[in-house]
């Protein structure tokens, strides 16, 4: 079994390595080799018996995706991608990265005649309001920034493109990863993260956003949880449509704080100031709030239950179970 991550320095690329190194298997067979792409190197995991070659540059630039696929690996995580919020701040960065890039990996996977698993993460970015309380699998996406049309082109892509045969594509539109360690990014959606990760470390965290605000979040754990599902469920189960919204915890921005008060105490809660941001506001009040997930929890993907669980897997994953 031969595995190719793009996107594999990123958060959600790391652990997903991680799991794999631990698992030592994917679809039944053993992992034999490992291509970890990103445009700065990707840190190479030590696993006995498995060949880890590591690739950087830029996914759009000419020949280069030909190359990475040239082993033909027989499952490809498509993880690669800019931001949101640098998405919408750079127009012609987002679209080479993440509609250029894409399709140079679906053609490039395409013209080696192998046809893989390919299993893409998408984003409910893709979808624009005006909203209904819970947004049914049926309804139409019409994304209101660049970088959800960005995933919404690329999600067309990898539908037309197994149903030709090039490829046997799973897209996963994951909700917003909650809590993400490490330092904040440019997404618009960093925040949601922030007000947990920061007050957990003992520092200050900015809420750019009203309270009222409601959205849904899944762990780092599930969202690599997803990609493992992706890659090992029958694709003739899950039918012509490929693109699947993944389950997730809805809450309100003053329920996060709430869960965080309850697991960490008030005087960790207080570590979070509020400082409106109109930049930040303006593309998250765009944002879809709550979803039903009927045919991905059919279909047997599963995330957490209550945002409670999701501060405690960061408490246990990233603090050695200890608030500062």
């Amino acid at each position: 079994m031969r595995i190719l991550i793009t996107g594999a320095a990123g958060m959600v690329g790391r652990k997903l390595i991680a799991r794999l190194a631990k698992d030592g298997a994917l679809r039944g067979r053993k992992i034999t080799a490992l291509d970890l792409h990103d445009i700065a190197a990707p840190p190479a995991p030590e696993i006995a018996g498995v060949d880890v070659s590591i690739h950087t540059g830029d996914l759009s630039a000419p020949g280069a995706m030909s190359a990475l696929v040239a082993p033909r690996p027989d499952v490809i995580f498509h993880l690669a991608g800019i931001v949101s919020g640098e998405a919408e701040a750079n127009f012609d960065l987002g679209y080479r990265v993440n509609l250029d890039g894409t399709r140079a990996l679906f053609d490039a996977v395409r013209l080696a005649a192998f046809a893989p698993r390919l299993v893409f993460t998408s984003s409910i970015a893709v979808f624009g309001a005006p909203f209904p309380d819970v947004i049914p699998d049926e309804f139409h996406p019409t994304p209101l920034t660049s970088y959800g049309t960005q995933k919404q082109m690329s999600e067309a892509l990898l539908a037309d493109y197994t149903r030709r045969g090039f490829f046997d594509g799973i897209g996963i539109r994951l909700p917003t990863i909650c809590v993400r360690p490490g330092k904040p990014n440019k997404a618009a959606s960093s925040f949601f993260s922030g007000i947990i990760r920061e007050p957990l470390a003992g520092q200050e965290a900015i809420l750019p956003v009203p309270r009222s605000v409601l959205h849904t979040h899944a762990s780092p754990r599930s969202a690599v949880n997803f990609l493992i599902h992706a890659a090992e469920i029958d694709g003739d189960g899950v039918g012509p449509r490929r693109n699947l919204t993944m389950p997730g915890v809805a809450v309100t921005v003053g329920e996060q704080i709430e869960a965080l008060e309850r697991i960490a105490g008030a005087e960790v809660a207080k570590r979070i100031c509020e400082q409106p941001d109109e930049t930040v506001w303006s593309i998250v009040k765009g944002w879809p709030t709550r979803f039903e997930a009927r045919r991905a929890r059919e279909l047997g993907f599963a995330a957490e239950s209550s945002f409670d669980e999701i501060i405690r897997a960061h408490i246990e994953d990233e603090l050695g179970g200890k608030v500062h």
